[in-house]
């Protein structure tokens, strides 16, 4: 990212792809990691998350605070436990985070307290050929081909406005596609309305798509449906709202579909 293009969206709301440099001082992670229960992994594996190391996925994970936020409460550490491989619960897992922002994917690795538990790697999710080299070269280190779970929070609408309804689709199937499990935070119609009013009130064009969405009104729901119907998930359980009124929509592969296991090996 080009300095003048960096500078410009330290303006407050000037950040075309939700890549705020000061995101989680308007939005703390540990509200929206309160509402996941401290034994998800176990309730969602029933116990195999012990036989092999977990891997997560976190995609637009801006400087990382939600990541590590995640990272601790997912395998029971104190906030205030320093190791970096101390597994409270039991449970080892390895985290990836990526963003589309080179200079927040700097932040998050500078300031990152569990190196040997938590990687950064800069990655638009919508470039196929990034992905594909970026994911797999991962992946390929734990002889893995796909991620045991997978976050996706506050982004849905960033992507949606910059790549329209099919955009928005092809994330959603991508994404449903790396893992067995999967949450979702869907920003509501009204943030839609507020993020292209924040542009226009900065003198800058609004997003290409916005006029031409069809999908809208109740997202969370439309999101589900489309995850349910042409995706091969089952919704779990929606795990409650934040305060910012969005909600946290937990997903699984089905059984039915695909055999269920802690994670797939390659051959």
């Amino acid at each position: 990212m080009e300095q003048k293009e960096y500078e410009e969206i330290s303006e407050p709301g000037a950040a075309p792809y939700g890549n705020f440099i000061n995101y989680y001082t308007f939005n703390p992670p540990e509200k929206r990691v309160s509402l996941i229960p401290e034994q998800l992994l176990h309730q969602i594996f029933g116990g195999r998350e012990h036989e092999r190391q977990l891997l997560g996925l976190d995609v637009g994970c801006n400087s990382g605070d939600l990541t590590v936020a995640l990272y601790r409460h997912l395998i029971g550490l104190n906030q205030n436990v320093k190791n970096e491989m101390g597994y409270a619960n039991g449970i080892e897992m390895s985290l990836l985070g990526c963003d589309i922002d080179s200079r927040l994917i700097q932040r998050a690795t500078e300031s990152n307290p569990f190196p040997a538990g938590i990687s950064y790697s800069v990655l638009n999710i919508m470039d196929a050929s990034s992905r594909k080299s970026i994911l797999e070269a991962y992946l390929s280190q734990y002889k893995r081909s796909h991620f045991d779970v997978c976050f996706c929070m506050s982004l849905t609408m960033w992507i949606h406005l910059n790549h329209g309804d099919s955009g928005l689709l092809e994330f959603l199937s991508v994404v449903s596609g790396l893992c067995n499990i999967l949450l979702v935070e869907p920003q509501p119609w009204k943030c839609y309305r507020s993020a292209a009013r924040r542009l226009r009130k900065l003198g800058k064009s609004t997003f290409d798509h916005f006029k031409t969405l069809a999908i809208k009104g109740d997202i969370a729901d439309k999101i589900t449906h489309f995850l349910t119907t042409a995706c091969d998930m089952e919704l779990l359980e929606i795990l409650g709202n934040t305060c910012w009124d969005r909600s946290l929509l937990l997903f699984r592969k089905r059984i039915s579909t695909k055999p269920f296991c802690v994670a797939d090996e390659q051959s």
